[in-house]
Protein backbone atom coordinates (compact mmCIF):
# COMPACT_ATOMS: atom_id res chain seq x y z
CA UNK A 1 0.00 0.00 0.00
CA UNK A 2 1.64 3.20 -1.15
CA UNK A 3 1.34 5.94 1.23
CA UNK A 4 0.18 9.20 0.46
CA UNK A 5 1.86 12.19 -0.02
CA UNK A 6 0.40 14.31 2.84
CA UNK A 7 1.25 11.41 4.82
CA UNK A 8 4.88 11.85 3.18
CA UNK A 9 5.13 15.51 3.97
CA UNK A 10 4.01 14.87 7.93
CA UNK A 11 6.52 12.29 8.04
CA UNK A 12 9.42 13.87 6.32
CA UNK A 13 8.50 17.20 9.14
CA UNK A 14 8.47 14.98 12.00
CA UNK A 15 11.98 13.81 10.86
CA UNK A 16 13.11 16.99 10.30
CA UNK A 17 12.19 18.03 13.75
CA UNK A 18 14.13 15.19 15.19
CA UNK A 19 16.97 15.42 13.26
CA UNK A 20 16.76 19.35 14.35
CA UNK A 21 16.50 18.50 18.06
CA UNK A 22 18.67 15.57 18.28
CA UNK A 23 22.23 15.82 19.49
CA UNK A 24 22.90 12.47 18.44
CA UNK A 25 21.75 10.16 15.61
CA UNK A 26 22.36 6.60 14.50
CA UNK A 27 21.33 4.36 11.63
CA UNK A 28 21.45 0.77 11.79
CA UNK A 29 20.53 -1.65 9.53
CA UNK A 30 17.70 -4.66 11.28
CA UNK A 31 17.14 -6.96 8.67
CA UNK A 32 16.10 -10.08 10.03
CA UNK A 33 14.58 -8.74 13.57
CA UNK A 34 11.00 -9.45 14.18
CA UNK A 35 8.49 -7.80 15.30
CA UNK A 36 9.08 -8.83 19.21
CA UNK A 37 12.63 -7.35 18.66
CA UNK A 38 11.92 -3.98 17.61
CA UNK A 39 9.86 -3.50 20.19
CA UNK A 40 11.92 -4.94 22.97
CA UNK A 41 14.38 -2.26 21.17
CA UNK A 42 11.95 0.47 21.69
CA UNK A 43 11.69 -0.37 25.17
CA UNK A 44 15.08 -0.20 25.65
CA UNK A 45 15.50 2.96 24.17
CA UNK A 46 12.84 4.76 25.86
CA UNK A 47 14.35 3.76 29.30
CA UNK A 48 17.37 5.74 28.18
CA UNK A 49 15.18 8.91 26.09
CA UNK A 50 16.08 7.43 23.29
CA UNK A 51 13.65 7.64 20.62
CA UNK A 52 13.53 4.77 17.94
CA UNK A 53 11.98 5.85 13.91
CA UNK A 54 11.78 3.54 11.16
CA UNK A 55 11.14 5.60 7.84
CA UNK A 56 12.33 4.81 4.04
CA UNK A 57 15.57 6.55 3.50
CA UNK A 58 14.57 8.18 0.87
CA UNK A 59 12.39 10.56 3.23
CA UNK A 60 15.26 10.60 5.43
CA UNK A 61 17.50 12.26 3.12
CA UNK A 62 15.04 14.48 2.17
CA UNK A 63 14.59 15.97 5.86
CA UNK A 64 17.92 16.03 6.12
CA UNK A 65 18.13 18.49 3.15
CA UNK A 66 15.66 20.43 4.72
CA UNK A 67 17.67 21.42 7.46
CA UNK A 68 20.75 23.72 6.95
CA UNK A 69 23.40 21.91 9.34
CA UNK A 70 22.53 18.78 7.74
CA UNK A 71 22.84 19.96 3.60
CA UNK A 72 26.27 19.03 3.71
CA UNK A 73 26.17 15.39 5.13
CA UNK A 74 26.65 12.40 4.05
CA UNK A 75 24.23 9.90 3.33
CA UNK A 76 25.61 7.54 1.24
CA UNK A 77 25.57 5.25 4.04
CA UNK A 78 22.17 5.21 4.52
CA UNK A 79 21.10 2.35 2.29
CA UNK A 80 19.12 -1.26 2.91
CA UNK A 81 16.31 -0.96 5.76
CA UNK A 82 17.45 0.96 8.62
CA UNK A 83 16.01 2.13 12.18
CA UNK A 84 17.24 5.36 13.49
CA UNK A 85 17.34 6.14 17.48
CA UNK A 86 17.74 9.70 18.22
CA UNK A 87 18.44 11.53 21.79
CA UNK A 88 18.12 15.11 22.66
CA UNK A 89 20.05 14.95 25.80
CA UNK A 90 22.80 12.39 25.41
CA UNK A 91 25.10 12.41 22.80
CA UNK A 92 26.15 8.30 23.01
CA UNK A 93 22.79 6.90 23.64
CA UNK A 94 21.70 5.94 20.56
CA UNK A 95 24.94 4.45 20.05
CA UNK A 96 24.88 2.97 23.32
CA UNK A 97 21.49 1.85 23.36
CA UNK A 98 21.61 0.06 19.89
CA UNK A 99 25.23 -1.33 19.85
CA UNK A 100 23.79 -3.35 23.21
CA UNK A 101 20.83 -4.24 21.77
CA UNK A 102 23.13 -5.89 19.00
CA UNK A 103 25.21 -7.66 21.06
CA UNK A 104 22.11 -10.04 21.99
CA UNK A 105 20.58 -9.89 18.58
CA UNK A 106 23.26 -10.12 16.08
CA UNK A 107 21.02 -9.19 12.67
CA UNK A 108 21.11 -5.60 14.52
CA UNK A 109 24.06 -3.61 12.55
CA UNK A 110 24.97 0.11 13.53
CA UNK A 111 25.84 1.81 9.94
CA UNK A 112 26.20 5.34 10.07
CA UNK A 113 25.01 8.32 12.36
CA UNK A 114 25.13 12.45 12.79
CA UNK A 115 26.20 14.46 15.45
CA UNK A 116 24.45 17.57 16.69
CA UNK A 117 26.61 20.05 14.29
CA UNK A 118 25.51 17.77 11.28
CA UNK A 119 27.82 16.07 10.54
CA UNK A 120 28.18 12.48 9.28
CA UNK A 121 29.73 9.62 11.29
CA UNK A 122 30.55 6.79 9.46
CA UNK A 123 30.15 2.76 10.95
CA UNK A 124 33.74 2.82 12.69
CA UNK A 125 32.89 6.47 14.72
CA UNK A 126 29.58 4.96 15.36
CA UNK A 127 31.12 1.99 17.43
CA UNK A 128 33.57 3.50 18.92
CA UNK A 129 30.64 6.03 20.43
CA UNK A 130 28.87 3.02 21.52
CA UNK A 131 31.87 1.55 22.91
CA UNK A 132 32.14 4.86 25.03
CA UNK A 133 31.45 4.94 28.54
CA UNK A 134 28.38 6.84 29.85
CA UNK A 135 27.99 9.99 31.86
CA UNK A 136 26.91 8.44 34.74
CA UNK A 137 30.03 6.34 34.71
CA UNK A 138 32.25 8.96 33.40
CA UNK A 139 31.06 11.25 36.58
CA UNK A 140 32.09 8.18 39.22
CA UNK A 141 35.06 7.85 37.55
CA UNK A 142 35.59 11.59 38.34
CA UNK A 143 34.43 11.49 41.68
CA UNK A 144 36.68 8.81 42.57
CA UNK A 145 39.52 10.47 40.96
CA UNK A 146 39.07 13.35 42.85
CA UNK A 147 38.27 11.63 46.20
CA UNK A 148 41.04 9.27 45.84
CA UNK A 149 44.04 11.88 47.69
CA UNK A 150 41.87 13.11 50.05
CA UNK A 151 41.02 9.04 50.80
CA UNK A 152 45.09 8.57 51.13
CA UNK A 153 45.62 11.65 53.11
CA UNK A 154 42.80 10.31 55.79
CA UNK A 155 44.01 6.80 56.01
CA UNK A 156 47.76 8.64 56.86
CA UNK A 157 46.03 10.59 59.38
CA UNK A 158 44.25 7.96 61.08
CA UNK A 159 47.02 5.97 60.43
CA UNK A 160 49.02 7.91 63.24
CA UNK A 161 46.57 8.41 65.32
CA UNK A 162 46.30 4.93 65.39
CA UNK A 163 49.55 3.91 66.05
CA UNK A 164 49.93 6.70 68.95
CA UNK A 165 46.81 4.59 70.40
CA UNK A 166 48.11 1.54 69.79
CA UNK A 167 51.59 2.64 71.92
CA UNK A 168 49.57 4.23 74.95
CA UNK A 169 47.12 1.14 75.32
CA UNK A 170 50.55 -1.33 75.02
CA UNK A 171 51.82 1.11 77.61
CA UNK A 172 49.22 0.97 79.62
CA UNK A 173 48.75 -2.80 79.43
CA UNK A 174 52.59 -2.77 80.66
CA UNK A 175 52.10 -0.72 83.67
Amino acid sequence: MAVSRDKKNTLVAELAELFASAIGTVGAAYTGLTVADLQELRAAARANNVSIKVAKNRLVRVALAADNKFKAADTSLLTGQLVYAFSSTDEVAPAQVLAKFAKSHPELKLVAGFDGSGASLDTAMVTALAELPTKDQLRGQLVSVIAAPLTGFLGVANGAQRGFAQVLSQRVQAL
